[in-house]
């Protein structure tokens, strides 16, 4: 087994730009004609739209209804041919573990098409460990090591993330029982952020908790048989990272380093969360006697 360098101490604030993932730029689905209008124009529209009335939660629905009947209509033939073609399967060459936070659209931000991500959202980008929860994540991550064969999986936190501010301040969990039991998969982050930094509250204590969160929900997956399998082999890269709403910025576990560092597309080094794969080297043949 190869030696791993520790952890260095929780490091300052960083900052990163959005990497490319794996393949070639194409056109995005949720683009599909001037009709729709643009996503920018659309988030602006939303900004200026007063709190929903009890009256107009039917229209919003009537919206989403809508939102599909335009996506039907306004599909190109080589949108329709993508969908034909996924529809006897998929082949996905990355997992991404993100939260259930409605800002975050992986496929959106990665320029992703139909069946490029296996995308798996829950409260907090949580793993729990192998055998002490059996879960859907856990079920999930299974399937895609060892029956869609992932190249990649990402475990993707996020600035602002709700859950992280439930770990700074459980009272909000009160009333929410399943919520606050789920979180206790993320308890490693909390202690590893109050036994290093107990002094850092706020945004900063907020921040660093969110980048604990994703280290240790890393190591939880580490414990699964399937993926201890396949990075022992490999055949799999775990990657974890931490994407910047506000400024559209992604930065990457380096546990070379012990910190997040700027995840850029064209990086030769780009940060990778993998440990040494012990077994990807064949077996030396005996030679005949």
């Amino acid at each position: 087994m190869s030696s791993r360098r520790p952890r260095a101490p929780l490091p300052p604030a960083r900052v990163a730009t959005v990497v490319a993932m794996p393949g070639p730029v194409q056109p995005h689905f949720l683009s599909l004609s001037p009709r729709v209008g643009t996503f920018a124009g659309r988030r602006e529209r939303e900004r200026s739209r007063p709190p929903l009335s009890a009256k107009k939660r039917e229209t919003t629905m009537e919206r989403l209804i809508q939102g599909f009947d335009n996506f039907r209509r306004n599909m190109t033939d080589d949108q329709r041919e993508v969908f034909t073609r996924l529809a006897s399967g998929q082949t996905p060459h990355t997992m991404f573990i993100t939260c259930a936070d409605s800002r975050i659209m992986p496929e959106l931000i990665f320029n992703a098409q139909p069946g490029d991500l296996f995308v798996y959202r829950n409260v907090g980008n949580i793993v729990p460990p192998y055998a002490q929860h059996v879960s859907g994540v856990v079920a999930a991550i299974e399937y895609a090591v060892t029956a869609l064969k992932v190249q990649h999986i990402v475990i993707c936190g996020h600035s602002d993330c709700g859950a992280m501010k439930a770990l700074q301040n459980p009272s909000v969990l009160k009333g929410k029982p399943s919520v606050e039991q789920w979180l206790k998969h993320a308890d490693v982050a909390r202690y590893v952020v109050a036994e290093n930094r107990p002094t850092m509250m706020g945004e900063e204590g907020l921040r660093y908790l969110t980048e604990e969160n994703v280290v240790g929900q890393l190591e939880h997956m580490r414990t699964l048989p399937a993926v201890a399998a396949a990075i022992a082999n490999g055949s799999l890269r775990i990657h974890g990272w931490i994407y910047d709403i506000a400024q559209t910025e992604i930065t990457a576990f380096d546990p070379l380093e012990g910190r997040f560092r700027p995840l850029v597309a064209g990086d030769a080094h780009a940060p990778d969360a993998t440990p040494h794969a012990r077994f990807s080297t064949p077996l030396p043949v005996a030679n005949a006697a």
